[in-house]
């Protein structure tokens, strides 16, 4: 009795065998951020050098008419310290775009050290912060599970400029860790 029950089942499909792989694809997340207008949250979860020197990047951004915070997924990943910051480094607009700060879940150690590799005479002015905890990119709603890759969330990659302390604009990669939309070449232009 059992077996005529099976064999009445539907085999599965092709389709429908792959369905569950492309769910758990490497990119796919949904598009839901901070949004143009939103002023930048002011939280002091940010850390720049060490874990003492706490920045909050709304009082930053206050103080100044505008500025531009870049967020990557890792520091001293392949297109992140090869492409993108440097992006921002070696841009003749860089002095025109106001503060600049690179933005990343990491420790304040290991930013630190990764400032020194990309910029070892600090002469571009960018500002290297650590977002040990992800609290600032969860409360952008920029982050990403990448446990594959990553070993845990980590924040997309990302160009926000803002004005007046709120979002001017905003370039948010689509696929999370490319570079099409938020190098400096978009972004300062």
């Amino acid at each position: 009795m059992a077996f005529r029950a099976l064999r009445r089942m539907p085999l599965p499909t092709t389709a429908s065998l792959r369905a569950p792989a492309q769910q758990r694809m490497f990119h796919a997340t949904p598009r839901a951020f901070i949004k143009i207008g939103e002023a930048i949250p002011d939280l002091e979860v940010l850390h720049e050098d060490s874990p003492g020197n706490k920045v909050s990047l709304a009082k930053e951004l206050a103080a100044v008419h505008r500025g531009v915070i870049v967020g990557v997924p890792a520091a001293f990943s392949g297109a992140c310290s090869q492409k993108h910051v440097p992006s921002y480094i070696q841009h003749p607009k860089l002095k025109d775009a106001g503060p600049v700060f690179v933005v990343s879940v990491n420790d304040a150690f290991v930013m630190k050290a990764w400032a020194d590799q990309l910029d070892p005479t600090h002469d571009s002015g960018i500002r290297f912060l650590a977002d040990p905890a992800g609290e600032f990119t969860k409360a952008l709603d920029l982050g990403f599970d990448a446990p594959a890759i990553f070993g845990d969330t980590r924040a997309k990659r990302y160009a926000i400029v803002v004005e007046e302390g709120k979002v001017k604009s905003l370039h948010v990669e689509p696929d999370n860790t490319g570079t099409s939309v938020s190098m400096a070449e978009q972004v300062l232009a």
